[in-house]
């Protein structure tokens, strides 16, 4: 069956300067504004993983999460893989030899049309703590992969969020 509303006009409803509050006949969803996109890094050297956490805002805690930003927020037509080179050392003190796009994917498209490019790091070389930028309270987690899901068991007993895209390192074990 095709949705009635596939080809009704795309409304505006409320725009930001980072997200759009959108409708499409009885749709509504939120986007990124201005074009801005986001770049996900997958950090994994040495059998451990970098993850990061801070607080978000929306979900009233600390969330653990891969290293991310945002692409384009401040220079419009930014290179994806540069920004995420930018953010993976901001984030968590870790400058990569080289980024590997493993496609572009879509978080929870029911809701929400902001895509992220996902990159796979090379080469980790340590220059600093990490902790981002000031103001953002980033906590770096090196985690070895091993015993990721007993950790992640462990702060979900804590209180913390845990970003959905944490399933790209749990699927295989919860499929098993």
């Amino acid at each position: 069956m095709i949705d009635p509303d596939r080809d009704a006009p795309e409304e505006v409803m409320w725009q930001g300067r980072f997200i759009t509050a959108k409708q499409r006949g009885k749709w509504e969803y939120v986007g990124r504004a201005r074009g801005i996109q986001a770049a996900v890094i997958l950090a994994i050297e040495d059998g451990h993983v970098l993850l990061v956490d801070q607080y978000r805002v929306p979900l009233g805690r600390r969330c653990i999460e891969l290293p991310a930003g945002l692409v384009g927020d401040e220079t419009a037509g930014e290179d994806p893989g540069i920004a995420a080179a930018r953010e993976l050392e901001e984030e968590t003190g870790y400058r990569p030899a080289g980024l590997e796009s493993l496609g572009q994917f879509f978080s929870s498209p029911g809701m929400v049309s902001e895509s992220f490019t996902l990159f796979r790091a090379h080469g980790l070389v340590k220059t600093g703590d990490g902790g981002g930028v000031e103001g953002e309270d980033i906590i770096v987690h090196r985690i070895p992969l091993a015993t990721l899901a007993d950790q992640i068991a462990e702060w979900r007993a804590q209180g913390y969020a845990m970003d959905v895209k944490l399933l790209l390192l749990l699927g295989a074990g919860m499929m098993a």
